[in-house]
């Protein structure tokens, strides 16, 4: 945030100066005034310029992370339920807060806002600040007036899917890390440990069995090509990168992770609990279904379960039922369906929407509990291998060096 350096006049008529932070000289002379302090000149104070920033706002890596839009939702929807007036909550809100991203996006936010524009069209020009999802319910909160409900509502929404990707994120960190572990490990005895055995029964002449043969020869492939190993590497993870940021590609990966053993089905249950939950928000809010359906499509967080939603869109303007579309992409189970029909025969669709993401959101709780112990048979057969691995193409030669030396 930019430093001014101001010069005023206080309420008895003495001139005063200093220097404050603020989002822009407008702000800063708001809070003078409210201080008692007439200002007579603002100018910005030239800095030491950042080079790493620089670097940072001309890559465009700047991301806003969750907590930040939850925080901001929450302030905002406090200050609306005050009666704080949007333009003035916004100005007070920008000045706590540091990601330039942010700042950039509601610094125009405000400008759209002084030029007589609503804020959900104001929202809308940043989607990497704000989601579809979140500009839908923020303008039907202009809409009927009840702006500080729609900010409360986003914010459950986003500490909701906030706390399930943390749990997710801490079951895999265990995993996670003593996979990497085994992999470095491997990575270490192929280029240091196994070129030292070679050396050695090479010195001995020994006549050794195939696969301490076949651990060598991987040995000395890594030590002899490691670079190009590397290169290799590194150019098929951009590539990778490159392809899943096209339409189709991220499409099959999306496809792809859904399908992994164990990990897939948490994740494809996370994600119908954010369908759920947004369905029920919006609708509940008073989005129509065709509408609602359309954002939260470009809002689940997952292309191949968007495309799902999106044939269920068509379908229901087509003047399907939600329940038949709904059964025919066939990612829901049949207690989930019952509960489909349910809420449209009894005209609480958003209500049991909502029983329906609590359902999937508990399932993903319980799974997250117990993912770890899932996971460890896996972890101990790749440790079992490992070691059987070493056992055979080392030790084994290393028991007839000491026989030898026994006879």
């Amino acid at each position: 945030m930019p430093v001014f350096v101001f010069k005023g006049r206080t309420a008895t008529g003495s001139l005063t100066e200093g220097e404050q932070e603020a989002s822009n000289s407008t702000a800063l002379a708001g809070q003078l005034m409210e201080r008692g302090i007439t200002p007579l000149t603002i100018t910005e104070k030239k800095q030491r310029p950042d080079v790493l920033d620089q670097i940072r706002r001309k890559l465009d890596l700047y991301k806003v992370s969750v907590e930040e839009l939850l925080m901001f939702t929450r302030q905002m929807g406090a200050l609306a339920r005050a009666g704080i007036p949007i333009t003035r909550a916004i100005a007070g809100i920008m000045e706590s807060i540091s990601n330039p991203l942010m700042v950039r996006a509601l610094h125009d936010v405000l400008e759209q806002l002084e030029a007589g524009r609503g804020l959900s069209i104001a929202f809308a020009r940043h989607p990497r600040v704000f989601s579809n999802l979140y500009i839908s319910m923020i303008q039907v909160g202009e809409n009927t007036g009840r702006l500080d409900e729609a900010f409360s509502m986003m914010a459950g929404y986003i500490d909701r899917n906030r706390k399930m990707s943390n749990n997710i994120s801490a079951a895999l960190r265990y995993p996670t890390i003593v996979i990497s572990a085994i992999v470095i490990a491997m990575g270490i005895v192929n280029l240091f440990v196994i070129p030292k055995f070679a050396s050695f029964f090479e010195a001995n002449n020994l006549e050794l069995p195939w696969q301490t043969v076949l651990l060598l020869n991987t040995s000395n492939f890594f030590v002899s090509y490691w670079q190009f190993i590397l290169i290799v590497l590194i150019g098929a993870f951009m590539l990778f990168k490159r392809y899943i940021n096209t339409v189709e590609g991220r499409y099959k990966w999306h496809k792809f992770i859904l399908r992994i053993p164990v990990i897939g089905d948490i994740l494809l249950r996370a994600y119908l609990a954010r369908f759920a939950r947004s369905f029920a928000m919006a609708y509940g809010a008073g989005v129509p279904i065709v509408q609602a359906m359309g954002v939260i499509s470009r809002s689940v967080g997952n292309d191949f379960i968007a495309a799902h939603v999106g044939d269920m869109r068509e379908g229901i303007e087509r003047g399907e039922t939600l329940t038949r579309t709904a059964n025919r992409t066939g990612m829901f189970t049949p207690v989930v369906m019952q509960m489909f029909s349910v809420g449209e025969e009894a005209g609480n669709l958003d209500e049991m929407m909502s029983y329906i993401a609590d359902f999937y959101e508990e399932e993903v709780d319980y799974d997250v509990k117990t993912l770890s112990d899932k996971m460890e048979p896996l972890i101990y057969v790749m440790v079992g291998i490992m070691v059987l691995v070493l056992a055979m193409g080392i030790f084994v030669p290393m028991w007839d060096v000491a026989q030898m030396a026994g006879r």
